[in-house]
């Protein structure tokens, strides 16, 4: 049975875990999360994980985490790969390869749109164009936004999606 909960401060070490997967780290050669740390791009998706403005979820079966999604904030000077806007905070998501195609994905990102719902008018992330979970999060009603390709650190083209709330 799949399980959702909220994500908190101690679930920092998890949440890299789950941006090495999302990043594709190791199609470029890292074999450990812990590389991720100096990748400035990457990093800042998870450094100092609770920061005010900070929302996300873990989840997995039978009490084992296998997935998380979350959302961060940016600056213009600190721009992400997604960004938008400093009002609009950046999603991304990581299922471990033996959960994918399981309903985890969409029962993480279900939570955390849910919950950014309540604080935020619109959410984006980037996604390779060639990634099949950007079927998902068009089902969730996330749009590309026109103009936003760009070359990604892992050497392929990624467009940012906006999902607006109202």
């Amino acid at each position: 049975m799949v399980f959702v909960r909220p994500a908190d401060v101690a679930d920092e070490k998890f949440l890299w875990a789950m941006l090495f997967e999302a990043s594709y780290a190791r199609d470029r050669g890292m074999v450990s999360p812990d590389e991720l740390m100096d990748q400035p791009k990457l990093a800042k998706y998870v450094q100092n994980w609770g920061a005010a403005g900070d929302l996300g979820v873990v989840g997995g079966f039978d009490g084992v985490l296998l997935g998380a999604a979350w959302l961060r904030r940016f600056t213009a000077e600190d721009a992400a790969l997604g960004y938008i806007d400093s009002d609009t905070p950046e999603l991304a998501i990581g299922v471990a390869p033996e959960s994918r195609g399981t309903g985890l994905g969409t029962a993480l990102m279900t939570a955390v749109l849910d919950a950014a719902r309540e604080q935020y008018d619109a959410v984006s992330l980037s996604v390779r164009l060639e990634n099949p979970a950007r079927r998902l999060y068009e089902r969730l009603g996330f749009v590309d936004v026109p103009g936003s390709e760009v070359i990604n650190p892992a050497g392929t083209t990624s467009i940012t999606m906006l999902l607006r709330f109202r």
